[in-house]
């Protein structure tokens, strides 16, 4: 089985310090705290800005400051987001693919967020991926829902992708697909051969999928993007204490953690 990697999803687009007050916004912030979960065993920091006031953005220089601060800390993969908040343009969602990362989040369909519709129309997609294939960036494959995946495959056939493909299945999102261990052993089993997996399970989910995951030999995200804590009432310290308990469930589990750069080599980013 390959060696196990490790998304930290550090900051989302969402969570706010009242409801986490560890969370990183500035980007020297958000650049630090992802050199804590780099030392902690991620391998990939899976990253949303923040303007001062905490408020989400998309804007290329905030993400240019992250990427340039991080680099000058470690060789973590440094991954923005292509989602932002529901409300951004799809203009505004693309900005962070400007800087040319090795990789970014590619969404592959509609889904509903709980009071909130995030919109990924087939011309958004086609836009988002084409971009992409020409700064040479490799797309992370959001799935909320099982027909993503024929979206995803949809756009392999236009030529749009380049195998191999990598999935990150985002589980247990108020009205998109449930978190059970059943709809993760589905989903996993109709993505292309040979592709890669990540899991991301929301919540009270995100512990059981990501052990699941690391039999299964999938791969792993965790953060505060996906869940603030630590178990049932108690906060998380910090994004990288989350990362810790993975890598102690994969040692227990017989599974070893991959390096950056192994992980550019299991994606096929080298």
């Amino acid at each position: 089985m390959e060696k196990l990697i490790i998304t930290a999803a550090i900051t989302g687009a969402e969570v706010t310090k009242d409801i986490q007050p560890a969370l990183a916004i500035s980007p020297e912030e958000i650049a630090e705290d992802a050199y804590q979960c780099y030392k902690s065993g991620a391998s990939i920091v899976h990253v949303h800005a923040r303007e001062a006031d905490g408020s989400p953005t998309q804007d290329k220089d905030t993400y240019g400051r992250i990427k340039e601060k991080l680099e000058e800390k470690c060789d973590v993969i440094f991954q923005p987001s292509t989602g932002g908040a529901v409300w951004h343009s799809p203009e505004e969602r693309l900005q962070p693919v400007e800087l040319k990362p090795e990789m970014a989040t590619l969404s592959c369909g509609t889904a509903n967020f709980g009071p909130d519709v995030f919109m990924n129309t087939e011309e958004y997609m086609e836009k988002f991926a084409k971009r992409m294939q020409e700064l040479g960036v490799k797309p992370e494959l959001e799935i909320f829902e099982r027909g993503m995946i024929e979206n995803a495959k949809k756009l392999l056939k236009k030529g749009l992708l380049k195998e191999p493909l990598h999935f990150d299945f985002v589980l247990g999102v108020p009205g998109a697909a449930p978190g059970n261990p059943e709809d993760l052993m589905f989903m996993a089993d109709k993505i292309p051969e040979g592709s890669t997996w990540t899991v991301a399970g929301i919540g009270r989910h995100e512990l059981p999928l990501a052990t699941l995951a690391i039999i299964l030999g999938g791969h792993v995200r965790v953060g505060f993007e996906d869940n603030v804590y630590y178990e049932k009432g108690v906060l998380a310290k910090s994004n990288a204490e989350l990362v810790e308990r993975i890598v102690r469930i994969a040692k227990e589990l017989g599974r070893e953690v991959a390096t950056p750069e192994e992980a550019r080599e299991i994606l096929g980013l080298k």
